[in-house]
């Protein structure tokens, strides 16, 4: 942080209350100036230093002089659903890299689904982000980047956050941390910890660090198999984990935290939805605190896959509650849009 502050130019947008403490302890002023600034910065949106009208001029004057700017994240497409009040976005970052986020909206709650990567390392074979490759991790700022860009373009309040749109989190896991805090700073966007969620490949040393946290952030866990040979082939790299390793290490996590765990388990037509795919299933998450969210696959055009039909995805459902297994089936939300996470970024990809 010490070497940060000296950079010609700094962005405060990303920035901890304690990264701002130590901003306004170096300049001069009172350490309670830091809560100033993080409050206009996440609660009021600020769009710049010179809009942070509670602190002095003087203040204002020596932070723009410092180098230290509000950065923002630029809307290159905004796509608004038709069937329902979904928007997706694709943002572009400082260096030109694109990220996308969705905002699912359904009575009173405004849920953000935003990205921690660009692109992604996992090569998950149903995936377009997967698709892509990994290009880079995101920083905390860029990841509340999203949440501020959606806010001030529909002027709607966030009440819950999900790290599921593209990227890994727990490969980037310190930065990921760092947004969902400010996510939930009463002083930031003041969402509740257990409106905070988390999803990963099942990154088990992830996993297991996330256990120790003393912020009850919720944790899902991509599963799309029980059977390791399958899980293999659609989930590659995070067959490095065996189904029997990545059990443990939720067990221990639910264990440890009293939390639940949602396991995502998308279906698709022949790979993953057999009756042999349903046993093994309901066996995985036998005797443990879990929860099967069943999710109809999104097509995506280059790829060879197909949704299960309907009376799957119901069986399913079926035999996990017959089973006493918690679940659900996703309700699907803009799927007029380019709905699969990575397709937005992928066509603007393709035109450029």
């Amino acid at each position: 942080m010490q070497q940060q502050l000296r950079q010609q130019s700094f962005n405060l947008t990303g920035c901890s209350l304690s990264e701002l403490q130590i901003i306004a302890e170096q300049l001069g002023e009172k350490p309670y100036r830091a809560r100033q600034i993080f409050r206009w910065l996440y609660q009021k949106k600020a769009s710049s230093i010179d809009v942070m009208t509670d602190l002095s001029l003087a203040f204002r004057q020596k932070l723009s002089a410092g180098g230290y700017y509000v950065g923002a994240l630029k809307i290159l497409q905004e796509q608004l659903s038709a069937i329902d009040a979904t928007r997706k976005y694709l943002f572009e970052l400082a260096d030109g890299n694109t990220i996308e986020s969705v905002l699912l909206t359904e009575d009173a709650r405004a849920t953000l689904c935003f990205s921690t990567q660009a692109g992604c390392a996992m090569g998950c074979t149903f995936c377009a982000t997967g698709q892509s490759g990994f290009v880079r991790n995101l920083n905390a700022g860029e990841m509340v980047g999203q949440a501020l860009g959606v806010m001030r373009s529909t002027d709607q309040r966030l009440t819950n956050a999900v790290a599921m749109g593209q990227g890994e989190p727990l490969a980037n896991y310190d930065e990921t941390l760092k947004a969902l805090r400010i996510f939930n700073a009463p002083d930031g966007f003041a969402i509740g910890a257990r409106h905070l969620t988390l999803s990963t490949c099942g990154l088990v040393e992830g996993i297991r660090r996330l256990a120790e946290e003393p912020e009850q952030f919720g944790l899902a866990v991509s599963l799309h198999s029980a059977i390791d040979v399958k899980r293999a082939q659609l989930m590659p790299k995070a067959a490095k984990y065996n189904l029997a390793v990545l059990q443990a290490a939720c067990k221990d996590y639910t264990n440890k935290t009293g939390r639940r765990i949602t396991l995502e388990y998308t279906l698709i037509a022949g790979e993953n939805d057999q009756e042999a795919d349903l046993r093994a299933l309901i066996q995985f998450c036998r005797g443990w605190l879990c929860h099967v969210n069943l999710i109809p696959l999104n097509p995506v055009a280059a790829l060879k896959y197909d949704r299960s039909l309907p009376s799957r995805v119901m069986r399913f459902g079926q035999e996990l509650e017959q089973a006493g297994i918690a679940m659900s089936i996703r309700k699907e939300k803009g799927a007029d849009l380019d709905a699969a996470c990575g397709q937005l970024r992928q066509r603007q990809v393709h035109r450029s």
